[in-house]
């Protein structure tokens, strides 16, 4: 079954992508669109097992799979280096890698705030800066970051909130500071999306991951193909004099904000996009 993309085929061919996290959820969406668009993948993630079964599932031998601690500077460039010998370029990164858990502020410890902010910052900076200096500093390239929303603060993941706004400040600051050099760096961030990564979530989230959508103005969960085809668009052509931008696709739920006079009806107006013919629907929705 092939992945229903709405870009042209072959629109990838002969470059050469990053996925990081790319063993699940939206990095194992995205590395299978941008491989039907004709990209050269490589996979990078922490369990190797994960990333030979998507690599098995893309049906391409030539993917090329690397586990690593992308918090830990000296994995990031074994894993680079890896890249670099595989394929002797690197066209596009994509920095999904990352995860969070759900906590109140005064709960969580020194070791967990430290864990997501490298997690959630922390790596995206490592990465970014080896794939810069190893190539895209000679021959241009485009990065996108996904994060998540932090600009109206993050309440019960407070840590999460600190280290998506440094990933976003990141990416600004990277945006003009790469420009001489062809390099275009931009963020995707995602509202709930039917992803995997609910289902990894404690039993006390369900319930807050179910009912969001009555909070979403388009009324539904997103879809990873809709974060992929926004991070595909970003890494594209077609975005050639876009950088340093930051992306939402969360069914407007930011545009609503923490209390306002407004109630959007309830309406099943808005249709979801699924081009990912493996994608299935994560546990917790299904309840």
């Amino acid at each position: 079954m092939e992945y229903r993309s709405v870009f042209r085929p072959g629109l990838f061919a002969g470059q050469t992508i990053i996925v990081t996290g790319g063993g699940s959820g939206l990095g194992r969406c995205t590395a299978h669109e941008l491989r039907s668009l004709g990209a050269r993948i490589a996979l990078i993630g922490r369990t190797l097992e994960k990333l030979e079964r998507v690599k098995q599932e893309l049906g391409d031998p030539d993917t090329f799979v690397f586990a690593a601690d992308l918090r830990q500077e000296d994995q990031v460039k074994a894993a680079i280096d890896g890249v670099m010998a595989w394929a002797g370029r690197i066209d596009g990164l994509v920095n999904n890698a990352g995860g969070q858990f759900p906590a109140l502020l005064k709960n969580i410890s020194l070791n967990g705030w430290n864990a997501v902010v490298a997690n959630n910052m922390t790596a995206t900076f490592l990465v970014s800066k080896e794939v810069y200096l190893r190539w895209m500093e000679r021959s241009g390239g485009a990065i996108v970051n996904v994060g998540a929303d932090w600009e109206l603060g993050n309440p019960g993941m407070g840590h999460n909130g600190a280290a998506r706004a440094g990933q976003t400040n990141f990416t600004y600051t990277a945006s003009v500071e790469w420009a001489h050099a062809g390099v275009r760096v931009n963020s995707v961030i995602p509202g709930f999306i039917a992803s995997s990564g609910f289902d990894r979530y404690p039993e006390r989230a369900h319930d807050v991951l179910r009912n969001v959508k009555s909070r979403i103005p388009l009324k539904r969960h997103g879809t990873e193909s809709e974060i992929a085809g926004a991070i595909v668009y970003l890494l594209s052509e077609a975005a050639a004099y876009v950088t340093g931008a930051t992306l939402r696709v969360d069914g407007g739920l930011h545009n609503v904000g923490k209390a306002n006079f407004y109630e959007v009806p309830d309406h099943d107006k808005s249709r979801p996009f699924n081009g990912f013919p493996l994608y299935r629907l994560p546990d917790v929705l299904k309840r």
